[in-house]
């Protein structure tokens, strides 16, 4: 199987180089490619002739979205229809990474595949608008909705709080915003398993339980070993430019109904420590 990974230089790009391995996989990212450019894309997919397209690339800073709505739209929403079409016109397979964020929050229960997306944030909007344009271009398309990513080698909340743990005596962390975090690297597993049974539809894929930002850091630095007091604070306290929706617990339903399960988010950041640790060391 022939695989094409675009956005190979971010978080999960990284994980799903290091953990696919069996097939012949290629990684690009910018400058090669940038898939604002309908051009590019085509050619290089033409070029490659995957089975599979793995699609990561994305702007991902929710903050900067709601600033730079043309580039949000272009790159997560436009960047990605590209990328169905050129798969389409080359009969490759496409496998799309979506987020939580294209919910509003209001739900008390786990949102399942079959929810309306109503997202409250440029970004949420982005990639709603793309999941939407994707299906309508590649309607046996797969789409992969995450939440919470972290993981080695990026930017991610672990990391930030590990960070600043080490020169802040006490850290307040918001305690009504809950959701999935999930390990990149748990992710890349899924995603390959996915891609190996020809999955179609929308799949839901993070780690097993939910946790408040505030019980995710606790967690963190108790494993961490890290001295700083991590107190619960609320949202109010610290206003950011983008909405985050309150509840955005995804359901493993459809995860699980193709033969897949995760570990628990808490296994999960214990194992990211223990990634951490090691490569420090080397």
């Amino acid at each position: 199987m022939r695989v094409t990974i675009i956005g190979a230089a971010g978080l999960l790009g990284k994980y799903l180089l290091r953990e696919w391995t069996g097939d012949e996989v290629l990684g690009v990212d910018l400058p090669e490619v940038d898939i604002r450019d309908a051009q590019l894309v085509d050619r290089l997919v033409a070029q490659t002739r995957p089975d599979w397209i793995v699609l990561t690339a994305a702007y991902t800073d929710v903050d900067g979205c709601e600033s730079h709505s043309g580039l949000a739209f272009a790159t997560n929403c436009a960047g990605a229809i590209n990328v169905a079409q050129a798969a389409s016109r080359n009969g490759s397979r496409l496998m799309f990474i979506s987020t939580d964020y294209v919910f509003d929050g209001t739900k008390s229960v786990p949102y399942e595949v079959d929810d309306r997306p109503n997202p409250r944030s440029v970004y949420g909007r982005s990639k709603a608008k793309a999941e939407a344009g994707v299906l309508q271009v590649l309607p046996n398309c797969c789409i992969v909705r995450t939440s919470w990513l972290f993981g080695i080698s990026g930017k991610c909340f672990p990391d930030t709080i590990l960070k600043l743990a080490e020169t802040r005596p006490e850290l307040q962390v918001v305690n009504d915003q809950r959701g999935c975090p999930t390990y990149a690297r748990d992710l890349a597993r899924a995603i390959v398993r996915l891609c190996r049974t020809n999955a179609k539809g929308i799949v839901h894929v993070t780690n097993l339980g939910d946790c408040t930002w505030f019980e995710l850091a606790a967690e963190i630095t108790r494993l961490a070993a890290v001295k700083a007091t991590i107190r619960p604070t609320t949202s109010d306290q610290f206003v950011r430019p983008a909405e985050r929706p309150k509840y955005s617990v995804l359901s493993s339903a459809s995860l699980e109904s193709r033969g897949i399960s995760m570990p628990t988010w808490q296994d999960a950041i214990r194992d990211y420590v223990t990634e951490r640790r090691r490569l420090a060391t080397i």
